[in-house]
């Protein structure tokens, strides 16, 4: 989870403050975040501000997508194995649901994402739900090659960015995914319970979760909102969840994306890169194991324990004041632009003196 920043914690208190007098928010008010939102994410992504839906969660997202795809009897749904828990049960209950078929890709130790996903891709293949980054060992995937052959075969591409946007450039443009999902909270650096859905343009006539009245047309004119309109609004925006307009964590939500556009994507990767590169030359001098690229992420290290590490190590590195998390025999590493020479040095002393 990454740590809000001070101008965003800011920007959330003085949006959450304006609930203290609501005599003085206005119907545009309910409108001018959201707006600005999608504007931002449409930089991020290199996609059309129209294509971004607001959503609490990936879940929620998941639900969506899997709304709005067919999955034909006897068909393949593909996905990694040890993938994150919301980018798979949607999945589950959709196969059962049309007698199809999950199939888990797994990979060995020098082996990449890629070539194991785009070995599995064939006729049988009707959707593909994947990360770009892999959540537990922070092997990345090419998604521009997955989803020219998934269009090869008419299957669906849906993705949770959840682990790589904001540390990592995704052009939504060139990947061409039917849904991308991501939550907020992570290497956006933004407030729990948001998230964007990025809905390709051909699926923005299909069906909402819910009927929130912010998707109909007019729904700006407060004073006609009883004059009822079948009509949805334009875009993704059909897709948003209800009470879009969180005047506490939208406000929030800008100021963190907007700092990422300032800082640029391609410099964090810089940065970050450094630091894993670093952190893994430490980790394997005390004998644990770490991939390189391009087999995995630049700015995600996942290191792998020998077999006497104890089953208490991250409770010791805590006593150093050093955070990692601890996903089963993998230590995950993932420093960000904050991070500085010294902490690396530091987290290298307390790996040595704790295992």
């Amino acid at each position: 989870m990454g740590p809000l920043m001070g101008k965003v914690m800011a920007a959330g208190r003085e949006g959450l403050s304006r609930k203290a007098q609501p005599w003085h928010l206005t119907g545009d008010d309910f409108f001018v975040d959201e707006t600005r939102l999608r504007a931002l994410m449409g930089r991020l992504m290199n996609a059309r501000a129209e294509d971004f839906a607001l959503i609490p969660s990936v879940s929620y997202g998941m639900a969506v997508a899997a709304k709005n795809l067919s999955v034909p009897p006897g068909s393949e749904i593909l996905m990694l194995d040890r993938q994150f828990p919301s980018n798979v049960y949607i999945w589950r209950d959709k196969a059962r649901a049309n007698n199809a078929a999950i199939k888990t890709i797994t990979r060995k130790d020098g082996q990449s994402w890629t070539e194991m996903v785009l070995a599995a891709i064939g006729p049988q293949t009707s959707l593909l739900a994947l990360p770009h980054v892999h959540w537990i060992d922070g092997g990345v995937l090419d998604l521009v090659a997955i989803g020219q052959k998934a269009r090869v075969h008419g299957a669906a591409l849906v993705l949770d960015l959840t682990q790589s946007l904001g540390a990592l450039a995704f052009d939504a443009t060139a990947v061409d995914a039917d849904f991308a999902v991501v939550a907020n909270y992570k290497w956006l650096l933004g407030p729990y319970s948001t998230g964007f859905l990025h809905v390709a343009a051909r699926h923005h006539k299909g069906t909402p979760l819910e009927q929130c009245w912010q998707s109909r047309e007019g729904a700006a004119n407060f004073a006609g909102l009883t004059d009822y309109h079948d009509q949805m609004a334009k875009g993704a925006a059909r897709f948003d969840m209800g009470e879009r307009s969180n005047f506490a964590l939208l406000p929030a939500a800008i100021a963190a994306i907007a700092q990422i556009l300032d800082w640029g994507v391609e410099n964090i990767t810089a940065q970050t890169r450094q630091y894993t590169a670093h952190l893994a030359d430490l980790a394997v001098g005390y004998g644990l194991r770490a991939e390189s690229e391009p087999i995995r992420a630049p700015h995600y290290l996942s290191l792998r324990l020998p077999s006497d590490a104890p089953e208490n190590l991250q409770q010791r590195l805590r006593a150093h004041n050093v955070f990692v998390s601890r996903r089963g025999d993998r230590l995950r590493v993932t420093p960000h632009v904050w991070v500085n020479k010294a902490d690396i040095e530091r987290f290298g002393a307390a790996l040595k003196a704790s295992l």
